[in-house]
């Protein structure tokens, strides 16, 4: 029988295995149904508590801090804290990210009084179970703590489920179960895998057989086997990095990465072809991906409608695998898992054409083939210059551009910065425009498939805290409107001393992605001189974004706003980041970014219909 000593309670229980996950940092918004717990974490040291102004924010620090470092937690308050934790957590479900939530509930007694005489108290609902009830929805397990006899149990199970099926949980506490006490912690808490059993090695077996079949069935003119592999969002989630390098280096293999997965391996890797995302590709990678390669090989790629930009479905000569099984082409192996299918196509691939046998530059081979033509790269290395050199000079005169500014940053980052910064770039404009950057291994951070707008301000929050990456500074990319949703989160960084760097794109107060989603012929008018005919529905409220930083800064934490519209601008902006004694570097940057309202990133045309008249 275990023992129940005055020493463990529920809330030091909760602590310690929060703890030995390695979780440093608990983010979220008081409430005194919390306090107790908050007390307890404080007195036992190991878990610093990081107040947010939003419990959406602190939802989107917790969700990027799992990112990288494999869990992360967030506690609020009963219903009207947890309501609004509720789309955060919706994400990282959807995303597959290990979430914690906590949420503080009224004490047990005044349950009892609520169901004896109907008596609400402060944030209580007449149905007793609707905090539980949406949370089942957004999580692969809810419990509800109200007997501390059984408390240690549901936390293990939660936790457990957390780590193993790397998505949400949430553990509701009744605010006088804190002090109870509990049993103390036994067993660690451990991820228990999906078996791999005799029974799965034959299905394994027939996806890998299936999947060189593909290859061999799809040769390129000269009779050699041209797959490219997708890398994906899976390969990140299940820390299959290392892995996904040694297929490559193995086979020699060229591949891609989905926007989702970008930077989960080094990208100057030889055979790394580049970004893939549908038609919003670059150019020269689209057309290496889909006209150049004869068949596809995701690997934990999600077909979501951002990776495939524009396009509506994968055809036969693709294979996915992915959610647990493995398409190739119209038939379905289920029950294959990612980790266990990695290495045994490597092995296959190298058994069948040889140690390095699908090595290849397609760059430089579809340049050859089709007589070195005008604008296309003799080469994967001539690609890479090519993304580097655009922003390498600037006119003073020009206007900002969304192109020229990410051309400009991305050669800041390759080639000017000796620090390490982690990208987080938010949806739309600012998340299609970044994916294009050259970053090493677990620089870069989005969120692809659930696109909460603004998600990247309280993300950076997370990832500049998270061990793994607490050496690097965040590079945030945010449109206004999307910062107009989350820019209290500015006063987290500036409370830390967070020395992060973030980008207002200012589109002239506009939602720019919703117009473009609704309207795109509005992007055909061109030029300042262009009649204004944006959807009324699609214009802000224009913000001086750069004077919120005097809102936010303290006599000790120091914040900086600037406005820049010109690329000289940009440039002496840039120049002063790599000076450590300027005044900007001292705690977090505000940039507006001054942008035309009619300009939008490159990788959009697709969607612009053509003025008439235009060939």
């Amino acid at each position: 029988m275990t023992a129940i000593t005055p020493r463990c309670t529920v809330a030091r229980y909760l602590a310690l295995r929060l703890a030995e996950l390695g979780i440093t940092h608990l983010f979220g918004v008081p409430g005194n149904h919390l306090g107790p717990f908050l007390t307890t974490l404080r007195a036992e040291g190991d878990i610093e508590w990081v107040g947010t102004p939003t419990e959406g924010g602190a939802g989107q620090a917790a969700d990027a801090y799992a990112r990288i470092h494999g869990i992360g937690a967030a506690a609020v308050t009963y219903s009207v804290g947890a309501f609004n934790l509720l789309g955060a957590c919706g994400g990282a479900y959807v995303e597959q990210i290990p979430l914690v939530a906590i949420n503080a509930s009224p004490p047990y007694e005044q349950w009892q009084n609520y169901r004896a005489l109907g008596m609400l108290t402060s944030h209580m609902s007449p149905r007793a179970e609707s905090n539980l009830d949406v949370y089942r929805q957004v999580t692969v397990d809810a419990q509800v703590i109200s007997n501390p006899g059984l408390a240690g149990g549901q936390i293990d199970a939660a936790l457990t489920a957390c780590l193993s099926e790397r998505r949400p949980v949430y553990l509701e506490v009744m605010e006088d179960l804190w002090d109870e006490p509990c049993p103390e912690p036994g067993e660690p808490i451990i991820r228990r895998e999906r078996p791999f059993s005799a029974r799965n090695q034959p299905m394994l077996d027939h996806a890998v057989n299936a999947i060189l079949t593909l290859v061999e069935e799809h040769p390129g003119p000269d009779g050699r086997p041209r797959p490219i592999v997708w890398a994906g969002e899976e390969i990140d989630r299940f820390r299959l990095g290392g892995q996904l390098t040694d297929l490559v280096e193995a086979t020699g293999v060229p591949f891609c990465t989905t926007v989702g997965a970008k930077a989960v391996v080094e990208e100057d890797l030889p055979r790394f072809h580049g970004v893939y995302n549908g038609r919003a590709s670059h150019p020269d990678v689209h057309r290496i991906f889909k006209d150049w390669a004869t068949c596809r090989i995701g690997l934990g790629a999600w077909a979501t409608s951002k990776n495939v930009g524009g396009e509506q479905y994968v055809g036969g000569d693709w294979v996915m695998a992915a959610n647990g099984g493995v398409s190739v082409g119209t038939s379905y192996f289920p029950d294959v898992q990612l980790e266990q299918l990695l290495p045994a196509l490597q092995d296959a691939l190298v058994n069948r054409y040889g140690s390095g046998g699908l090595d290849a530059d397609y760059y430089a081979e579809a340049h050859a083939h089709h007589g070195a033509p005008d604008g296309l790269p003799a080469g994967l290395e001539l690609h890479r210059a090519s993304l580097r050199i655009s922003g390498s000079s600037s006119r003073p005169a020009e206007r900002l551009t969304y192109d020229g500014l990410f051309d400009r940053i991305n050669h800041f980052l390759g080639q000017e910065t000796r620090q390490n910064w982690t990208v987080v770039s938010d949806a739309a404009f600012s998340l299609i425009g970044s994916m294009n950057l050259s970053l090493p291994a677990g620089g870069f951070l989005s969120q692809i498939s659930w696109l909460s707008i603004g998600w990247s301000v309280g993300a950076a929050t997370g990832a500049a805290l998270a061990p793994e990456r607490g050496h690097a500074r965040p590079m945030v990319f945010v449109g206004d409107g999307a910062f107009q949703e989350t820019c209290q989160e500015i006063s987290t960084h500036t409370r830390l001393g967070l020395r992060s760097v973030v980008f207002v794109m200012d589109n002239g107060h506009f939602y720019g992605i919703e117009q473009m989603l609704v309207h795109p012929s509005y992007y055909a008018e061109q030029g300042s001189a262009a009649p204004d005919r944006a959807d009324f529905y699609n214009v802000l409220h224009p913000w001086h974004y750069d004077r919120l930083a005097d809102v936010f800064t303290g006599k000790e934490t120091p914040a900086t706003g600037i406005s820049i519209a010109h690329t000289s601008e940009l440039d002496d902006l840039l120049t002063r980041l790599t000076d450590p004694t300027d005044p900007v570097n001292a705690g977090p940057l505000l940039v507006r970014v001054r942008l035309h309202r009619h300009d939008y990133p490159r990788a959009m045309a697709y969607k612009v219909p053509k003025p008439s008249g235009a060939a």
